[in-house]
């Protein structure tokens, strides 16, 4: 078995690299891939991990892009496989970086605004080095008693139309596509299911993605059931799209789903990969 969705500390995980390879191996997956979300900063880790335990890790990251046909909404493109050191996949980091800073300064200004003394710093520091996102800024509105809890945060001041939301800066769903394989990797629409569009428009959008050079779907996904995922299975046949699949494993944060096999529900077999990996230059 193998699992090509996890996510680390370094985006919104709960354990580092290693401790996600060492988890893998337990498990006994044969190959593990990190996705973080927009970033490639713990892949030197975990495929130094993968070394000393034995275990194949598999280069990966899964963007955010906004898809604008039905209406605003955000997809995820997970990539597979690729060089972390190609240049274009390099400047398509920095941009995601910089665009990450001006939206978290934005953020904290609209704070300001509604009377709290909130710094960047302070921001900084509750990430512990990791990238920035909202759970960070719900954390310091809690540890200041503004709220109670960060669902309250969220619902009060962070989700969409709340006052101290900024709307994030992506690149393109082509754009994401072009940057995975021309970094040498394949590229897979992440759990289509969780987009809130019935199945008529997931095939839409499927084959918009595939004109861009789409490789694969998640067939398998810790919160399909086994309609979903055999929808989604013949959806993938039906346009001639590679299998791929993934718990999703986040650690603590989504604590009912496990590695390798998200919700006791997921056996994503070895041949995915090969099959994937036969498209990787």
């Amino acid at each position: 078995m193998i699992d090509l969705h996890c996510h680390s500390y370094f985006s919104d995980g709960t354990f580092s690299p290693e401790e996600i390879v060492i988890k893998a191996k337990k498990r006994g997956l044969r190959a593990i891939a990190l996705t973080d979300h927009d970033t490639i900063d713990g892949l030197e880790a975990f495929q130094n991990s993968g070394q000393k335990y034995h275990i194949e890790t598999i280069t990966g990251i899964e963007f955010a892009t906004q898809y604008n046909h039905f209406s605003e909404q955000e997809i995820h493109i997970v990539g597979l496989g690729f060089s972390p050191t190609a240049k274009v996949l390099i400047k398509r980091m920095k941009d995601i970086v910089e665009a990450r800073q001006i939206r978290n300064e934005k953020m904290i200004y609209a704070l300001n605004q509604l009377g709290f003394d909130i710094s960047y710093e302070q921001i900084q520091q509750n990430a512990a080095g990791n990238i920035i996102t909202r759970a960070h800024f719900a954390n310091v509105l809690v540890q200041k008693n503004i709220v109670k809890n960060t669902k309250e945060a969220f619902e009060k001041y962070l989700s969409t139309n709340r006052p101290a939301y900024v709307q994030r800066q992506t690149l393109s769903p082509a754009l994401c596509i072009q940057t995975i394989q021309n970094s040498g990797g394949v590229a897979v629409l992440a759990h289509p299911t969780l987009y809130h569009m019935d199945y008529n428009e997931i095939e839409f959008l499927v084959k918009e993605l595939k004109s861009y050079g789409l490789n694969a779907i998640e067939t398998q996904y810790s919160s399909y059931s086994l309609e979903q995922s055999q929808k989604i299975t013949a959806l993938a046949d039906k346009l001639g799209l590679l299998y791929s699949g993934g718990s999703d494993f986040h650690g603590k944060n989504r604590p009912n789903i496990h590695i390798g096999v998200g919700k006791n529900n997921l056996h994503i077999p070895y041949s995915y990969w090969e099959a994937l990996k036969k498209h990787c230059i």
